[in-house]
């Protein structure tokens, strides 16, 4: 019996971790991100997966999400761990151009 209940809560978790929601992709390209708005569920962490296809290296920065992270341009990539938010609107930025954009928590 204790193995059965050992091997359960193994399944329930490992489907736990396959069930985590997919990455939210995002780009830069002319010094704007796509999508400039990004949806997540409240009080759940998330993954932003960003490309940055312009030429030149950019700074995704945001006090409010408490994360900074430089991205090669030309097709540089880097993922982006933010922790469970509270409903709300938290704005980032491109620090070095200017891109503006806003996480929407709900």
């Amino acid at each position: 019996m204790k193995k059965f209940l050992l091997g359960a809560t193994a399944l329930l978790f490992m489907s736990g971790a396959a069930m985590a929601a997919a990455p939210v992709e995002l780009t830069l390209k002319d010094h704007k991100f796509s999508p400039a708005e990004i949806h997540v569920k409240a009080r759940e962490s998330f993954v932003i997966s960003f490309t940055n296809n312009d030429p030149q290296a950019e700074e995704f920065d945001s006090p409010a999400l408490k994360v900074e992270k430089v991205v090669a341009g030309k097709g540089g990539h880097g993922n982006i761990r933010v922790r469970a938010l509270a409903p709300g609107r938290y704005p980032f930025v491109g620090e070095f151009f200017g891109a503006k954009g806003v996480v929407i928590a709900e």
